[in-house]
Formats: structure tokens, sequence, C-alpha cells
């Protein structure tokens, strides 16, 4: 296994399947059997989903809401998504704790990062919910702030393609998947993998990025053995 310690982020817009809003029960059930197989094979897996399939701050602020209070709602978006998956989980016999960075303990623990490493020595799945707990920061960067403080050995962040591509491949057919690339390349040839703040967190830290389809089955466990799936960012 080439990761042992991991932290998966997953967009909102992931849950919503073919839905135009909210979560679609089956694409929530599919992710959790795939995070079971990784757990059950020894790796320690945290988890931060997006909320963009109920609420996003940004779009919130553009339509005229106050930016602090539109964030903190697409917060806890996040916090509705990681029930749902923490539901999920449980279901099938996988141990879940989920953590928020905004208070709230009739529903989940507060984010405390040593007992957050203690769960996951257990083998539990850890959900970190309400991004950084602060707004004007984006849930990727709440990942890979996470990701820093559990030290973990790597950021897969699933998505709907199997990496980055020289150009968009949904609308240009000639886009060339790369299977590495460096931070500075990303960074110069202006491609798309986190907002600025969570890539330049990650690049200080020494933290590699991989990007991947999580909708094709197998790929999670595949990704975190060490095969040539997606495209890895060091």
């Amino acid at each position: 296994m080439k990761y042992r310690r991991i932290l998966l982020k997953l967009s909102g817009e992931a849950l919503m399947g073919n839905k135009p809003y909210g979560i679609d029960s089956e694409v929530i059930s599919r992710y959790a059997e795939e995070i079971k197989t990784v757990v059950s094979s020894g790796a320690q897996l945290g988890i931060v989903i997006g909320g963009g399939n109920i609420f996003r701050g940004v779009q919130g602020a553009d339509d005229g809401m106050d930016r602090v209070q539109a964030d903190h709602m697409g917060m806890l978006a996040t916090v509705i998504n990681g029930l749902a998956l923490q539901s999920s989980l449980e279901r099938i016999g996988v141990q879940t704790r989920l953590q928020s960075a905004i208070q709230m303990d009739k529903i989940c623990e507060p984010f405390i990062r040593r007992r957050a490493v203690r769960h996951l020595e257990k083998g539990r799945v850890v959900i970190f919910s309400a991004g950084t707990g602060n707004p004007y920061f984006t849930t990727d960067t709440g990942a890979t702030l996470r990701a820093i403080e559990i030290q973990a050995e790597v950021i897969l962040k699933g998505t709907r393609v199997d990496g980055i591509y020289t150009a968009d491949p949904e609308k240009d057919s000639s886009a060339k998947r790369y299977e590495t690339i460096s931070y500075t390349e990303v960074y110069e040839r202006g491609l798309n993998v986190m907002d600025l703040t969570a890539f330049t967190l990650s690049q200080e830290n020494n933290l590699p990025i991989v990007v991947f389809d999580m909708n094709k089955p197998g790929n999670l466990l595949r990704v975190i053995q060490g095969d040539n799936v997606g495209t890895l960012v060091s």
C-alpha cells in the first residue's frame, strides 16, 4: 500500500448525482462502499466534503447576501453532507466520527486534532465538516489544513474526471492527461486543481495531491495502492 493515512476531498456537487440539488442516496451509498473497501485494507481515512449541492457561500454573496453570513450557511451545508455520509457508512458497519470546526455538540464532535488522530489510529473514518470554521476560506483550503494537521501522506481529490488535462476534456477532445505534474507547472499553466490558497498551503508543506475519478468503481483503492490512476501533483 502506497498511502497509509489519507485525506479524501469530495465536492458537494458529486453527491447530487443526476439531481438538480440535494443528495442522491445511490451516489452516497456507492461512495460509502468504496470507502469501506479502503478502510478494510488497513488505510486510515479522513474526509472533507463540500456543500455546493445545498448552498454555496460565494454564490450567496454574489446574490447580495452578506459574505460572512453566506459562508456560514455554506459551512452548515457541509455538516448536513457529513451527517448523510456518516449515516451511509455506519449502515454498512464502518465506524465513523463527524467533527466540526464550528461547535455543535448535539450532533458532532468539535474538531480536536489529537482526538481526530486517535480515531484514525483506531480505524475510524473521520469526517471533517464546517471547513476551517472561518469565512472566506473554501473547503479545499479546509481539506488541505486538516490533511496537514493529521499528518496525512496525500490529499485525494475525487472528481468526475480522471485527472488533470492540458485543457477541459469535456470541451476539447484533443486534451491530454498528465500522469504527474509539479506544483510549479500547475501554477504556470493556470490549471484548475484547487483554489490558490489551498494549493499554496499544500505546496509549502510538500503535501502531494492526486486528482482522480471517484465515480469509477475501485479507483479509490487503486489510488492508495499506488496504481497509475489520475494525476499526481507533487
